[in-house]
């Protein structure tokens, strides 16, 4: 028999937005120990540095000891920030981490020196859903519930403007921004989406306040963390949907580099992904970056880069070098996003047409 409590909570975490929880819930201490399902935890520290938590209106918010945190079970394998699972078995009473600012919950395997420690938070029930009229019993909340569906095939023809990078932190979110704001001014309908990382709104309320009439992430399908096996199906769900707005251009920024553990690699090989693909804007830190990500789209993915944007374009230095080595345009989202869009905007043009779904 399930023993169920009524808590109120203090934070509800923008990892768990499809669950529509209230500011009071009933847990039960029955919990599946898997991806996706939604707990309610008591923070148990304060901390100095790394101490929000994005709410599921967007707004960054501190967490202090003894609130009571709707989170998200999952993973995190993030270069500059922290590594965890999902345990195997998890009980009331034990302790959990939060593993980024989004809300994603598991246990810490590795952490950052720059951020420190992760918050600790006892485990205080999982949250329950009640779907059916009328139901007294209910069943673990997961972010599926209501989501997005996914898609074995892509419907949509819209053309898609995809934002890669080598890494965490090297300018793809700015790129994307910039982009969704420049070709609207220029007259587009502009849908925009994130497709994978871990779960966060803020990359996609960036873009949504440059213009884009409607923005996704992969956290929409019901995903918390993204991985190699369910990007592809994620992404093609995602622009179906946002077909419906009947944008000109989606913009299409992929968290995490190129390289890494987050199924960006899926994206880049699916034929159907690629097929839409007008321009591939790619984000690097350094000449020694920019150098590996042309090449490794070459020969990985057999896909072109149009243009370098990023640190490694913020002087004269990179920039050169990318125009004269590597014999591509470089500008900078920061300093330059109107030559970043002329490009973009150019390769739109080449790119033959095809009808809007």
């Amino acid at each position: 028999m399930v023993k169920t409590t009524r808590i109120r909570l203090d934070r509800v975490s923008s990892s768990t937005r499809n669950a529509h929880l209230g500011a009071e819930v009933i847990v039960g201490d029955e919990i599946i120990a898997a991806e996706g399902y939604v707990l309610a935890v008591r923070i148990l520290q304060d901390k100095s540095s790394y101490n929000t938590v994005e709410d599921v209106s967007g707004r960054m918010i501190s967490l202090r000891a003894g609130d009571v945190l709707a989170g998200t079970l999952g993973h995190r394998r993030a270069l500059r920030g922290y590594a965890g699972v999902v345990p195997g078995q998890i009980a009331v009473g034990d302790t959990i981490e939060v593993l980024n600012l989004g809300g994603i919950l598991g246990t810490c395997t590795s952490s950052n020196p720059e951020i420190g420690p992760p918050f600790k938070a006892e485990v205080l029930g999982a949250i329950l859903a009640f779907p059916e009229l009328g139901d007294r019993i209910g069943r673990p909340a997961h972010i599926r519930d209501h989501a997005v569906p996914v898609a074995e095939r892509l419907e949509s023809q819209v053309p898609v403007v995809y934002v890669a990078g080598t890494c965490m932190n090297a300018g793809k979110t700015v790129a994307a921004t910039e982009l969704v704001r420049g070709l609207t001014r220029s007259g587009l309908r502009v849908a925009a989406s994130k497709l994978t990382g871990v779960s966060l709104m803020r990359d996609a309320l960036a873009m949504l306040d440059a213009g884009a009439v409607a923005a996704l992430t992969f956290n929409d399908t019901g995903i918390a963390t993204t991985r190699a096996g369910l990007t592809v199906t994620a992404a093609k769900g995602i622009f179906n949907r946002l077909a419906t707005q009947r944008p000109d251009v989606m913009i299409a920024e992929l968290g995490d580099g190129i390289l890494g553990e987050y199924g960006v690699q899926d994206i880049l090989r699916d034929p159907e992904l690629t097929a839409v693909g007008a321009a591939y804007v790619m984000a690097a830190p350094d000449p020694v970056g920019c150098w590996g990500a042309v090449t490794l789209m070459r020969d990985l993915f057999d896909l072109p880069v149009t243009v370098i944007t990023g640190p490694a374009t913020d002087n004269e230095v990179g920039r050169d070098y990318v125009r004269t080595e590597l014999q591509l345009p470089a500008h900078n989202a920061l300093r330059d996003a109107a030559g970043l869009v002329e490009v973009v905007r150019h390769a739109m043009d080449r790119r033959p047409a095809t009808a809007l779904v």
